[in-house]
């Protein structure tokens, strides 16, 4: 755990644990910082211990044994509050539980350790600074009368966060707005210390990475280009970098990607993206989008994407990450909308041999035990309207297990890894145990 962070710079601002963020870390490899696996074996199977929690978002590790949950109350068109509890990482009880959290404009938002022992969360216009019980020590609004969907912490300790907008639906920016903008804070007191409007909206979460010279760097999936800025840790400011601002919307009826997993020297993410505000009690048949969906790879040291199609059909639809295997040089996308999920060897970018394709109705962020080569995902059973937690072989497709969660919806948020053989899965009805026995 600890060796698998100190590897790892891009770690460096976080609580030393194996899922200290969502997604693993700033990267979004959807990876534990440790060899942790569930290494199903035959005979063995998963079970799952399920609690009714309204509106959940994630949950993240922090010191060994604790669990943190995130979520809110209120939705679209209604000023939020958000909150945090330590769980029980058995029952799921909760132990600690932050008072109402003043939030606003309404868009799941996100919790992270840092390495100082706080928790900070963002959601709506605030983010707030906790103590390990949950306490609130600082809170700071943000710029702009907007959700800003969750947060980042650079090596440094600062946090970095933008504003939820683009497109041409629901969440498209307001007349006289060029672009979605990035707030840095320092963690202390959470006072502004730098802000960059990009040139176009962004949905899509941010994602980071260290370059070969420490420089930290910070990437946003535009509406209609892929974004990297530099941050300037002595001036507090962040550059933009006019040297990658690959165009990645090429084809008719294409709409735009949504979060960048970062990984083997390239940007990773899947399109169209547009019109997820339809959800509900799952995306499939939601997707609009003429265009078939993609997985987009764009090199970092040269602005030219790659394109794969998942499934070959109209509808798709999607509102998070593809999964990169770079010890087995394997990625795994999915259509949301028409229930598919396809896993390719990659090459260099251009290079993709399609390895295995799946009828599943995956929508979730996932995660990858790269020790084991376990994937776990998820599979909506419109028949019955429950979600289920899925593991998969990542070379073959072929499940080695299987449990309902008990959620009448669709899986869209994000889990993290456990303690000892188990996942937390979330749901906006459900926080979820799911362990081998």
């Amino acid at each position: 755990m600890t060796s698998a962070q100190k590897r790892d710079p891009a770690l460096a601002g976080y609580w030393r644990s194996p899922w200290p963020c969502e997604d693993g870390g700033p990267r979004r490899t959807q990876a534990p910082a440790s060899d942790f696996a569930l290494d199903l074996k035959p005979g063995e199977k998963l079970a799952a211990h399920c609690r009714n929690v309204m509106v959940a978002c994630m949950t993240i590790l922090r010191e060994r044994g604790e669990v943190y949950v995130q979520g809110h109350l209120g939705g679209v068109g209604s000023d939020a509050t958000s909150w945090v509890e330590r769980i029980d990482p058995e029952s799921l009880e909760p132990l600690k539980k932050s008072p109402a959290l003043p939030a606003g404009p309404f868009w799941p938002g996100g919790v992270a350790a840092h390495t100082n022992g706080s928790l900070y969360v963002t959601f709506g216009r605030y983010c707030h600074r906790l103590d390990p019980d949950c306490q609130p020590v600082a809170s700071r609004k943000l710029p702009r009368n907007r959700a800003y969907n969750s947060l980042l912490i650079l090596p440094d300790g600062h946090l970095v966060m933008k504003d939820f907008a683009g497109g041409g639906g629901l969440h498209a920016l307001p007349n006289g707005v060029r672009g979605s903008e990035l707030v840095v804070l320092e963690p202390e007191e959470l006072e502004i210390v730098a802000r960059y409007e990009l040139p176009q909206g962004s949905i899509a979460r941010l994602s980071a990475d260290v370059a070969e010279d420490g420089t930290p760097l910070v990437y946003a999936i535009g509406d209609r280009q892929a974004l990297r800025l530099r941050w300037d840790a002595q001036r507090s400011e962040l550059h933009l970098d006019d040297a990658w601002m690959p165009e990645y919307i090429r084809f008719e009826g294409q709409t735009f990607g949504w979060d960048v997993v970062l990984a083997d020297g390239s940007a990773w993410f899947l399109d169209n993206g547009e019109g997820t505000a339809a959800f509900g009690p799952s995306f499939r048949g939601k997707g609009g989008s003429p265009s078939p969906l993609h997985l987009i790879r764009i090199p970092l040291d040269r602005p030219e994407p790659a394109y794969v199609e998942v499934c070959g059909k109209s509808g798709g639809i999607i509102a998070n990450p593809p999964l990169i295997d770079t010890e087995r040089r394997i990625a795994v996308g999915y259509d949301s909308g028409n229930g598919v999920v396809t896993a390719w060897r990659y090459g260099e970018p251009g290079e993709a041999e399609l390895l295995w394709s799946r009828d599943q109705d995956q929508a979730g962020h996932m995660i990858q035990f790269p020790r084991t080569g376990e994937v776990v995902s998820y599979d909506y059973d419109h028949k019955d309207g429950t979600e289920r937690v899925i593991v998969l072989d990542i070379e073959t497709g072929e499940e080695k297990g299987r449990v309902a969660i008990n959620s009448p919806l669709q899986c869209v948020v994000f889990p993290s890894v456990g303690w000892d053989r188990d996942i937390y899965a979330t749901t906006f009805s459900t926080i979820a145990r799911v362990y081998v026995e």
